[in-house]
């Protein structure tokens, strides 16, 4: 089975010694291939091979609600293949208390960063587009699972998002305990702004920059290439399109 999984996501786009950050709903994966989490990470590990690099995210939101974050024991809120690879040996765990990722491979290492902006420059959604890697996402629409558009908006400083500091208890990988401040660029709730990036989405296909299956069909998984999708949008941004494309607004 696992050798099956390895196939149908090379099929999809997936290359070895690809950087991929991977998105994933499996309650359907799991049911038609009769298997577990830690096989479907496995699968993907073995179609990246020794120079590819599996980035999960193991975001968690709720140091903004005054709960205090650990690096080392706090869950991921994103699924159970998120959580597998947190637990995986040798993974590594960036430092954002929110948006904070684990890398698997190669380039794990430059994703041990501390970085202050969930999705900014030094945040490992920039990293990604440094190594040229891909982003993959199963059974899932853009509204659910595509993060990545928010690091774009940022790198634009688009008018309908602002930047946004939230202060709590964070325990380092040492164990050590400080109040920290972190930050990220929201919607603007005030103005009535909704995320809104489906339509986006189905312009990524029309481009033909997703390969692979829509969501629910055949094996899930579309995947694309994170400076491709970073052009594409940037220039919806820069035409003035975001609205209805990237955004709504609640009237």
């Amino acid at each position: 089975m696992r050798k099956t999984l390895s196939t149908n996501w090379a099929k999809c786009g997936v290359k070895s010694g690809d950087t991929l950050l991977i998105h994933t709903s499996l309650r359907r994966t799991l049911t038609k291939y009769n298997t577990t989490p830690q096989v479907v990470l496995e699968s993907f590990l073995d179609v990246l091979g020794e120079k590819g690099t599996l980035l999960l995210p193991l975001f968690n939101f709720d140091f903004p609600k005054g709960v205090p974050f650990d690096i080392r024991t706090s869950p991921s809120h994103m699924g159970a293949l998120t959580e597998a690879g947190r637990l995986y040996p040798g993974a590594i765990r960036s430092g954002h208390p929110i948006y904070s990722f684990a890398a698997i491979g190669s380039n794990a290492k430059r994703f041990d960063v501390d970085n202050f902006s969930g999705y900014g420059s030094d945040s490992p959604f920039a990293i990604l587009r440094e190594l040229n890697g891909k982003i993959g996402i199963i059974d899932l629409s853009d509204l659910h699972s595509m993060t990545f558009y928010h690091h774009i908006e940022e790198m634009h400083e688009v008018p309908y998002r602002y930047h946004k500091n939230f202060t709590g208890e964070y325990t380092d990988a040492n164990g050590t305990t400080t109040e920290r401040t972190y930050g990220l660029f929201v919607r603007d709730i005030e103005k009535g702004v909704l995320t809104d990036v489906n339509p986006m989405g189905e312009v990524l296909w029309e481009k033909g920059l997703y390969s692979g299956d829509r969501p629910k069909e055949g094996t899930g998984l579309r995947v694309i290439a994170a400076n491709d999708m970073y052009a594409a949008v940037s220039e919806i941004i820069k035409a003035g399109r975001a609205e209805e494309l990237l955004y709504s607004i609640k009237r």
